[in-house]
């Protein structure tokens, strides 16, 4: 497919057609990684790291345990 380099700003843009971004499953916010291999502009989209709270809270023990600590007094009708 061919596409046309367009000015933003003092920069340049390059539309991506929804069946592109579709099949490598990126959409409007999402991360990617751009280089330069071989001459070539290559886009990647960067995996999102996905998190399980379980799996989290039961890896806690007591080398990895963070003792409570306030910052600051309560303000307004906070109750600490």
């Amino acid at each position: 497919m061919r596409a046309k380099i367009q000015k933003w700003g003092n920069s340049m843009a390059l539309r991506i057609p929804k069946s592109f971004a579709d099949q490598v499953s990126i959409r409007l916010g999402s991360s990617v990684d751009l280089s330069i291999q071989g001459g070539k502009i290559v886009i990647e989209p960067l995996k999102t790291e996905e998190y399980d709270l379980k799996v989290m809270v039961e890896a806690i023990n007591e080398l990895n345990l963070h003792s409570e600590y306030l910052i600051d007094k309560p303000k307004g009708k906070e109750i600490w």
